[in-house]
């Protein structure tokens, strides 16, 4: 999961960065709400963590700017303004979600996971696809109820489209979503976890498609 954060205090920053990337997260950092637009424009994000007291452009701001352009990235307010009237405002103003520092790590993930579950129109806190299953807490992956052998590199991969089931993914999303840390890693490695994992589901009943042009789609067969 690609994560934009919004946060001026590095600190903080630098900690988040890299807990969460040791949690399946790939982080990207910002530390102006300026250039909020751009880096949104630039790269697809699962989900964005937006503080609220930020130079060049406040977070409410960045929130208007947001919604006027229709973007449906999921936010997720982290402020230490945690008054009432802060957390409603922040909501009406098209937040998805608020958490007030400080914080527990577990916590910050599991509302991420929700938020970006809920944007797909998932309520259950699981992603599936066919008899394919992934549990987002246990982080284990089930086919026909039967736990699935994957190595860490497949198993990365296999969470990515899952998580966008449906939906094509070029190899370089997938690298970004995966490998940030990793600059050797290449877009033929994507091809070669690809062709492992469909050796790994071939059950007939979920299957990984190439659409030429767009990349590849985990679908119900």
């Amino acid at each position: 999961m690609r994560i934009l954060l919004v946060e001026d205090e590095k600190p903080l920053a630098d900690w988040l960065v890299k807990a969460l990337g040791q949690n399946d997260f790939v982080v990207d950092w910002i530390d102006d709400g300026r250039l909020v637009m751009n880096q949104l424009a630039a790269t697809r994000y699962d989900a964005m963590i937006l503080d609220l007291g930020l130079p060049g452009l406040g977070g409410h701001e960045v929130l208007a700017r947001l919604r006027d352009a229709d973007s449906r990235v999921p936010v997720l307010v982290l402020t230490a303004r945690d008054s009432l009237m802060e957390r409603v405002s922040t909501l009406h103003e098209g937040a998805d979600d608020f958490l007030a520092k400080p914080f527990e790590l577990q916590e910050l993930e599991a509302r991420l996971v929700a938020l970006i579950r809920r944007s797909r129109g998932r309520d259950q806190p699981r992603f599936a696809c066919g008899p394919l299953v992934y549990d987002a807490a246990s982080k284990l992956f089930t086919l026909d109820r039967e736990p699935l052998a994957l190595s860490p590199r497949e198993h990365a991969v296999l969470r990515t489209l899952i998580q966008h089931s449906g939906e094509p993914l070029s190899k370089q999303e997938i690298l970004e979503r995966l490998f940030s840390d990793e600059q050797d890693v290449r877009p033929e490695a994507v091809e070669v976890l690809v062709h492992r994992l469909r050796r790994r589901i071939e059950s007939g009943k979920v299957r990984i498609t190439t659409l030429r042009g767009l990349g590849y789609v985990l679908e119900a067969a």
